[in-house]
């Protein structure tokens, strides 16, 4: 019998002629994309295949009230429903939308998806078994079964009639197949067993009853179906990425976290027990630590930023502690794991370099997460930001301040190609750095400390070999971590002195799913919220690794192909600064400037510490910069 391969990369094989494993991840199957409009008609490209899969585009205005038009390859390009609305299916023109195609979906120049200036959020689902599907059907008055190809049970059903002015109807798995809920109001749950017959769906077949609104005769419906963490994806194909759950806030209207088993991207949820809005949220316009973006399903009201009515995403779900949710209600919600789940393999996909002059579109190959920036020219020093603080949070690498608030328009990551600066205006020239989250390459943890010896989640899917760790919500040093170092040392972002060690200051060695921290004020003092950020060796991509001086020239192998385009050298077992070169600025053979993270200096551009190599780069000693003193310790941080 042929060997088939089950697990890691080795799933994408098959041994001894079996049937290969083809992996799925939900960066092929959904995804949430901004636009400004053009009032011309343009691709929408987001890598879904729409044309070839099928699957459903929905598209809403967030600067104007507009409704939320939905857009169905079951339905045909020139058909839309409106989730604010009781309508029938509408006919548009080529204006409107045009053609679901194999990276995405053509929309025209009407105001609803693709006038100037305003700016759009997409939700494209593909349909995919374990995540998504789309049902037509006609009703016959009776109770019976639908079929479909969710190839799981659905955790969600919402149902509209296309022909016929009739309510949204939503099933949800934590309402029962007794209850119902409409998307298009605000109603709580209602009680009715015309809507599901009693009965819950199953992995092949879902229930209607006799209602108009899911089965009148002669009437036409559109069923949109979600599973709930029926696995399907990854490389094992065990990994979740879509859940439907419920959660019950206390008396205080906060709720601890309620565990997905991973970071979600989007998530749509509504109070049952009392009349309320539907609320959707997603990471690219604003599902963070400090602001909510919110749309609502049931009006066409524009999108709504606040900074106190907080639902959270953590490691492993969300949570709220704003006590601004209603006491003691239930709400259900649909939950998406955030991606990419791939692993990258060449650093342009993760990792872009740039310089700009004061506020400008920095453009990248992907979304922008995590952005560190610095004037070049000015006495500044470096500037911290990342999508999941917030819009307008950012933190000083070369002090112990804690988390600031930019005046303005701060940074700009609601973008899906690159970042939006509005930081400091004016003429003076600066550089980004800027990554993207990935598996095996970095990852970025917020949490609130608690005094204790204790081990956090992250979805790194690595051994985290280099920590970044930051209180946000006071004063306190920069605390790193480095493999090389061990779990006992640290050194000091903020500062220019060599490593320390207190035993157990990070507790353990992290894993694959963990870090640790101990009980220090630094990474882990009661209440403090903290920001962390992890990288690992991923291969071609970045490296994480160290090296022991020669007082002359050594390269440094990475394991790249065309070499470095961002080094950070710290020296450990005596002082130095936290150097940084990057290609945007230049790594050349001769001279190359240099900013340091400890520091508000100005780059410097006289002296020629690294050079270039196709594997990774070669270092130099040279007394400006001390980065190769024979015999001293240093440790690395590259990226292709």
């Amino acid at each position: 019998m042929p060997l088939q391969a089950t697990s890691g990369a080795a799933s994408y094989d098959a041994f001894g002629g079996g049937v290969p494993v083809v992996p799925n991840y939900i960066e092929d199957v959904f995804s949430c994309f901004v636009y400004t409009g053009t009032s011309a008609a343009r691709d929408i490209v987001n890598g879904i295949d729409l044309a070839g899969k099928g699957g459903l585009a929905w598209i809403k205005c967030r600067t104007v009230a507009e409704s939320n038009s939905l857009f169905t390859t079951n339905l045909g390009a020139n058909k839309t429903l409106l989730t604010d609305a009781t309508d029938a299916q509408d006919t548009v023109g080529t204006d409107v939308f045009q053609s679901f195609n194999s990276d995405g979906f053509r929309v025209g120049s009407h105001g609803r998806t693709n006038e100037s200036p305003r700016t759009y959020a997409s939700w494209t689902f593909r349909k995919q078994p374990k995540f998504f599907d789309v049902v037509t059907y006609t009703g016959n008055g009776s109770a019976r079964t639908i079929a479909h190809n969710l190839g799981s049970a659905p955790g969600c059903i919402i149902v509209k009639a296309t022909n016929a002015t009739e309510s949204w109807y939503v099933y949800h798995r934590s309402s029962g197949n007794s209850n119902a809920l409409n998307l298009n109001n605000t109603n709580a749950e209602f009680f009715g067993s015309g809507y599901w017959n009693g009965t819950n769906p199953t992995s092949t077949v879902f229930s209607v009853g006799t209602d108009l609104g899911v089965n009148g005769s002669g009437v036409t419906y559109v069923a949109y179906l979600f599973a709930h963490n029926a696995g399907g994806f990854g490389l094992t194909g065990t990994d979740n990425v879509i859940s439907c759950g419920s959660f019950t806030t206390d008396g205080s209207g906060t709720v601890p976290n309620v565990n997905l088993g991973y970071e979600p991207q989007w998530l749509l949820w509504k109070n049952t027990q009392s009349a309320d809005n539907w609320q959707m949220l997603d990471n690219m316009r604003g599902f963070a630590q400090t602001l909510n973006a919110y749309l609502q399903p049931n009006n066409s009201s524009a999108e709504q930023t606040a900074n106190s009515y907080l639902i959270k995403p953590s490691a492993t779900g969300f949570y709220s502690d704003s006590g601004t949710l209603s006491s003691s209600q239930t709400y259900i919600y649909i939950a998406i794991r955030r991606g990419p789940m791939k692993v990258p393999t060449v650093g342009t996909s993760v990792f872009s370099p740039n310089t700009a002059t004061g506020s400008a579109l920095v453009t990248t190959n992907f979304p922008v997460d995590a952005s560190i920036s610095s004037e070049t020219g000015a006495s500044t020093g470096a500037t911290w930001g990342s999508r999941l603080q917030g819009t307008k949070q950012y933190l000083l690498s070369y002090n112990t301040g804690a988390e600031a608030s930019f005046g303005g328009n701060g940074w700009g990551f609601s973008n899906n190609t690159g970042l939006n600066q509005a930081l400091y205006g004016g003429s003076t020239p600066s550089v980004f750095w800027n990554f993207q989250r990935a598996p095996g390459y970095m990852d970025e943890v917020c949490y609130t400390g608690d005094g204790g010896y204790v081990s956090r989640s992250h979805n790194l899917a690595a051994v985290p070999e280099m920590m970044i760790v930051k209180a946000r919500s006071t004063t306190s040093n920069w605390s790193v971590y480095h493999s090389a170092l061990g779990f006992e040392n640290y050194v000091r972002l903020n500062t220019t002195a060599a490593s320390a060690g207190t035993g157990d200051f990070w507790y353990q060695t992290p894993t694959t799913t963990q870090f640790s921290v101990g009980g220090y004020t630094e990474i882990n003092d009661t209440g403090v919220n903290y920001l962390a950020y992890l990288f690992a060796t991923a291969p071609g991509v970045s490296k994480v690794t160290s090296f022991t001086g020669n007082g002359s020239s050594q390269t440094i192998n990475c394991g790249f192909t065309a070499g470095s385009r961002f080094v950070m050298i710290k020296r450990t077992d005596s002082t130095g600064d936290w150097y940084v070169w990057d290609s945007a600025r230049g790594i050349v053979s001769g001279n190359d400037p240099h900013l340091s993270l400890n520091s508000t200096a100005a780059e410097v551009t006289t002296d020629d510490t690294i050079d270039t190599d196709s594997t990774g780069f070669i270092v130099n000693q040279v007394s400006a910069t001390n980065s190769n003193v024979n015999g001293a310790s240093y440790i690395v941080l590259a990226i292709a």
